[in-house]
């Protein structure tokens, strides 16, 4: 291709950011990359999906911060891509346009009382606790929720159940912003349980997040031997993974241990299976889990035996999915745009000319955030192969860009202006000895990005 290469990436969060970066990078192309969000900043789940006691994980935004800092990469935040501007208007300005916008919802759990008051999606209440502007201010405490219930095994239910668990003087230290801090000064919750469909070698958390558990001296963390069931199935993942190991290896630490007294528990249960929220009046008053028994693959079968357990709310942490995006094929089963590879194709399978995807856009909310790097890799491998057939947009120029957000009214953010925002937080969080303190309101955020 003898012009310059202009591609729009919709997302910035690891996914998006890792897709520019390797763009840039890549030799015999000329390439500028504009990154838009809908958020008035960078870096998507990092900054509202990780919980705030996880330092080390935000540490890949240091990574992800010097490839923003590139002068042939531009960020545009507070700009929703479906309302304020769709793929036809982009064509306008770009020779491709990669979609990189993640999974934010809860994924569906069709079982009798999930509407019930006290039933509550693991994905609204992390973006609350993480401050995103979108999200409430307060969350819905019941006072009388002092035991609660966890469904799913992976790390964001290992998050929820340690927000719950652990006191709220213990989050000051954290970046949380002070309706957060509030919020969970009166949360009443002494008991979480944490249900597993299967046993403990089929669990999808991490070693380090579930050692991290016990890192708080106001939690007991609680096995039960009910369930812990280690058949040939799961002999098999342990010897094959090391990671199964090491999870195993700490559950069957945490089944030894003696309680200390602490005045919050998590409980972790294996083989149980929630087939019904149970309701009162139309408030959460218990949940009903049928007992399970693996079959010797290590996939579990129900025995029809039930439990009911008493637990005034539910979170349910079964997964994310991804919206539907305006003007491009989406798949409901998977929740994914249909792609080959990362070439968005349409309901006849052809590709559509100058669309890809990548991360859980791509491929479903399964994996690591290091993952979304070998994605990228594939969907821009795919894009240079296809770029001399790639259609020249009408108005290349990078100042076109600027000048069209501008002209419809959209209150854009810059990297220049996350810079502000950045040093604005850290400032706040100075002020009370923290490393920094959140703003949450969307406007304020805004208006100091744009100073």
């Amino acid at each position: 291709m003898s012009r310059q290469l202009r591609v729009a990436v919709i997302g910035a969060g690891p996914a998006g950011i890792y897709a520019a970066d390797i763009l840039t990078k890549s030799e015999g192309v000329d390439v500028r990359v504009d990154i838009l969000d809908r958020d008035p900043t960078p870096f998507g789940l990092i900054r509202y999906g990780v919980a705030p006691d996880h330092p080390r994980i935000k540490e890949i935004v240091k990574a992800l911060k010097r490839v923003l800092s590139n002068d042939d990469i531009r960020f545009f935040g507070n700009v929703n891509y479906g309302t304020d501007l769709k793929l036809d208007h982009l064509q306008q300005f770009y020779d491709a346009v990669i979609f990189a916008t993640g999974a934010r919802a809860d994924r569906d759990l069709e079982i009798p009382g999930i509407d019930l008051k006290g039933s509550f999606g693991a994905a609204d209440f992390v973006s609350w606790y993480d401050g995103h502007p979108d999200a409430p201010r307060d969350w819905a405490f019941d006072p009388r929720a002092e035991s609660v219930a966890v469904l799913g095994v992976g790390n964001v239910g290992l998050d929820v159940a340690r927000m719950l668990a652990k006191t709220a003087d213990e989050q000051l230290v954290t970046e949380i912003p002070q309706n957060v801090y509030e919020g969970l000064a009166a949360n009443a919750t002494k008991d979480v349980h944490v249900f597993a469909r299967r046993g403990p070698a089929q669990v999808k958390f991490t070693p380090m997040e579930l050692r991290e558990l016990s890192h708080s001296p106001n939690v007991d963390v609680v096995v039960h031997p009910e369930g812990f069931e280690l058949d040939e199935g799961s002999m098999d993942s342990i010897r094959a993974s090391k990671s199964v190991k090491l999870v195993v290896d700490v559950l069957q630490n945490y089944l030894a241990k003696e309680e200390t007294g602490a005045a919050h528990r998590i409980h972790i249960h294996f083989c149980q299976n929630p087939v019904e929220i149970l309701g009162e009046d139309g408030q959460v008053v218990g949940l009903r889990t049928e007992v399970t028994e693996l079959d010797g693959t290590g996939n579990a079968r129900g025995t029809g035996e039930f439990q009911d357990w008493p637990v005034q709310a539910v979170y349910r942490a079964v997964g994310y999915r991804s919206d539907n995006l305006a003007g491009i094929p989406f798949d409901n089963n998977t929740a994914t745009v249909p792609n080959d590879g990362g070439r968005v194709i349409d309901i006849d399978g052809e590709p559509l000319p100058g669309a890809y995807v990548t991360g859980w856009i791509k491929r479903g909310p399964v994996g690591l955030i290091g993952h979304t790097m070998s994605d990228a890799a594939e969907t821009i491998r795919l894009l240079l192969s296809d770029v001399d057939t790639l259609p020249a947009p009408a108005n290349p120029a990078r100042e076109d860009v600027d000048a069209y957000l501008s002209g419809r009214g959209i209150e854009f953010t810059t990297w220049e202006g996350w810079e502000q925002l950045d040093a604005h937080e850290i400032a706040l969080g100075e002020a009370e000895g923290r490393t920094r303190v959140k703003v949450v309101p969307r406007e304020d955020m805004v208006r100091i990005s744009r100073g």
